[in-house]
């Protein structure tokens, strides 16, 4: 009988991970125990994921909001800073505002508006358009934007993100100004000390700040060596954190390379089958409701074993049909089909048979799939298995 499924992916449930932990151990066990109960095989090239905030919770990967503040006043002065481009989040960004204004006097936060870089959105351009606002050009102070739009909270949350920062802010005994602007040399109005919070625009920001004289830091420049036996993060500072407690972030896992290749050996020793391993977070993708984009992580997948590098290589099954295919019908199409996916080409850029498949990297476009599986909650599912995301039409 032919074959009926084509990728399957499945939230692989684990013990509740703690600092210290074996993960090597942890999740091959996981994966094997999870195959046996529930009776289906492993295969070579399946995909063993597991997500990156286990790997640095086993790693021990934390710092203290003191931690934070302490390289704040090193690197900005501890006097005034400029505090640009935050995303609009409880879980990634309050405790690292609450790090900042402790160690400053005053800020001056500059949200980008209608929505932050993720999406998140406390207006909408049809609010803005309503006002006679240009969000290119126009900067608003705190007052000007309660004046023309009162104080509208988070569509999901409910969260007013305005008020929350600057009560956390305050609460660090710092002086906070609030800015509406989406231009960074802005800032550069209210002080020369510069921390650019943007995650996937960072690099431009800092560029276009420094080229005008700023002192410039971003969120990836602080923590990313240790402070007083604090974890650290030497590539990516501050980005791809998340709350832990009020005063502790998890940071971004590091220097796992070395276990994800450990991961797919031991699957080798244990199963006889090759399959690659990816640590990921948060994948790509955009809620139509809510407007927000997931990647709040500087990267989907940070480490990944070596066949998960590149692109798809795909040719469009209907596209098939519908021109080189278009006068054959039933068994004779399906034959044709596969025996054109057979015979494609080792690189299809370019050509019009692929047009319309996913230009994305392999890691990228998998790791929003264990994303999504995984979910954010309480599923249990830290480790994802990713079956037949290799195969095509032809695999029986």
């Amino acid at each position: 009988m032919s074959r009926l499924t084509g990728t399957v992916s499945r939230g692989i449930r684990c013990p509740i991970i703690k600092q210290g932990d074996d993960l090597k151990k942890i999740v091959s066990d996981s994966v094997i125990n999870a195959a046996e109960a529930e009776h289906f095989e492993l295969h070579d090239r399946d995909v063993v994921a597991l997500t990156e905030s286990v790997v640095a919770r086993a790693q021990g990967n934390y710092c203290m909001v003191d931690d934070i503040a302490t390289d704040i006043s090193n690197k900005l002065g501890g006097n005034e800073i400029g505090v640009i481009f935050p995303i609009t989040s409880r879980n990634r960004f309050s405790v690292l505002l609450s790090g900042i204004a402790r160690g400053s006097k005053k800020i001056y936060l500059m949200l980008s508006y209608p929505s932050d870089e993720v999406g998140n959105a406390f207006l909408t351009y049809d609010d803005l358009d309503a006002k006679g606002i240009n969000p290119f050009t126009d900067v608003l102070s705190e007052e000007k934007y309660i004046e023309l739009f009162g104080e509208p909270v988070h569509e999901f949350t409910g969260v007013n993100y305005v008020k929350y920062y600057r009560e956390l802010i305050e609460h660090e005994n710092c002086e906070c100004e609030i800015i509406f602007a989406n231009q960074a040399r802005t800032i550069l109005n209210y002080t020369n000390n510069v921390l650019t919070c943007d995650i996937h625009t960072r690099f431009r920001s800092k560029k276009i700040l420094k080229e005008l004289g700023a002192n410039v830091y971003g969120l990836d420049d602080i923590m990313t060596a240790s402070i007083n036996g604090s974890g650290y993060n030497e590539k990516y500072g501050l980005l791809g954190s998340n709350k832990a407690t009020d005063e502790k972030v998890k940071l971004f896992p590091r220097d796992a390379q070395d276990l994800v290749e450990a991961i797919q050996h031991e699957m080798l020793k244990r199963t006889g089958k090759h399959m690659e391993v990816m640590v990921y977070g948060d994948g790509a993708f955009k809620d139509p409701q809510g407007k927000i984009w997931e990647l709040a992580d500087p990267v989907v997948s940070p480490f990944f074993t070596s066949g998960l590098k590149g692109t798809p290589n795909e040719v469009k099954i209907k596209y098939l049909a519908d021109n080189d295919y278009k006068d054959l019908s039933g068994e004779q199409l399906k034959e044709a089909i596969k025996e054109s996916i057979k015979q494609k080409d080792s690189n299809l850029v370019g050509k019009m048979v692929s047009e319309g498949t996913t230009p994305r990297q392999l890691t990228d476009l998998i790791g929003s799939l264990c994303d999504l599986t995984s979910g954010s909650g309480d599923k249990g599912t830290p480790v994802v298995l990713v079956q037949g995301y290799f195969d095509n039409y032809t695999n029986e």
